[in-house]
């Protein structure tokens, strides 16, 4: 019997919560997956799950035996490092999750050059702006904005990506310039709802060292930011837009940014920068390979993207 396999498979059932949860992430049959739990169960002579068609629920002993060991995993890599030279090529697996615009227009164009420079890794690259569980979903590092930052999580600030106010040519010929944020309230809004808990994505600005948020009229409402980009461009109204995802449409004339400095002090306002994070579990995630991919990332997003000094 392959032991570790067995215990693997028994860790990644109770972190997804079913069995067809757990064979997902381990890229096996929900049968083979079984069969390994039932031979587990055969070795220690006791029953860790009570499973039905529907339902599966840890018995006390499983509950045990898992808290026993849910870090194997973690402490075989950790063991490894310790026997293996410190300048060791980063290899196995990594899996990295981020949000579907960043991963759509920033790391999609990064990773096959970091692949290339590390062809012993195995990348997979996750993007959604859905809750995402490392644990549970094999996580190695997450790459996450402000709002979805969680307690337990050790985050690095690495980056600051600019936003811009912005609206097509087309709107601002029909409805008028607005000359500051507050104005917003008498345009319609193109704003980013967040799937997780349905808040919006707030308009952050800062005047004379003061912050304070865009407040909001007629809105249209979307959980995918490229899809309002798309519609600002069609003379939706105004919609403000990370600097990766405007850059094109403000090059090809279809949206013009708003609120630039005009000489008007009292009306200026500069639209709050977007504080990006990479994410792990804890210190002991911060393997290697993730370093690795830190200071890849770092390296190559640009130095307007630069993190400012910070207290």
């Amino acid at each position: 019997m392959n032991l570790l396999g067995s215990i693997k498979s028994f860790i990644k059932v109770v972190e997804a919560g079913s069995i067809a949860g757990g064979a997902r992430s381990l890229g096996l049959s929900a049968a083979a997956v079984s069969q390994n739990i039932a031979r587990l169960e055969a070795h220690l002579q006791v029953r860790l799950l009570l499973r039905t068609t529907r339902s599966m629920v840890l018995t006390d002993s499983g509950r045990l035996y898992y808290e026993k060991v849910r870090h194997i995993e973690r402490d075989l890599e950790q063991a490894q490092l310790a026997v293996t030279t410190v300048d060791s090529e980063p290899q196995g697996r990594l899996c990295i999750s981020t949000t579907s615009a960043f991963g759509r227009h920033v790391l999609g164009r990064l990773i096959p050059e970091f692949s290339a420079c590390y062809p012993r890794l195995s990348i997979e690259l996750l993007t959604s702006d859905n809750k995402v569980d490392h644990a549970r979903q094999g996580v190695d590092v997450s790459i996450r904005i402000t709002p979805q930052l969680e307690d337990g999580l050790l985050a690095r600030h690495i980056a600051q990506v600019p936003f811009i106010c912005c609206a097509s040519p087309g709107y601002l010929a029909r409805e008028g310039w607005p000359q500051s944020p507050e104005e917003l309230k008498q345009r319609r809004c193109l704003v980013f709802r967040y799937p997780v808990d349905g808040r919006f994505l707030r308009w952050g600005f800062v005047r004379d060292g003061l912050r304070f948020d865009a407040e909001f009229g007629d809105v249209l409402i979307s959980d995918d930011i490229d899809v309002l980009a798309q519609m600002a461009a069609r003379d939706g109204g105004v919609t403000r837009l990370a600097e990766f995802v405007a850059r094109p449409y403000l090059e090809r004339g279809e949206l013009v940014p708003l609120f630039e400095y005009s000489g008007v002090s009292q009306a200026y306002a500069q639209t709050e920068p977007m504080d990006i994070y990479l994410c792990v579990t804890d210190r002991f995630a911060l393997t290697p390979k993730v370093r690795a991919f830190m200071a890849f990332v770092q390296a190559n997003l640009g130095d307007e993207w630069k993190v400012k000094s910070r207290p």
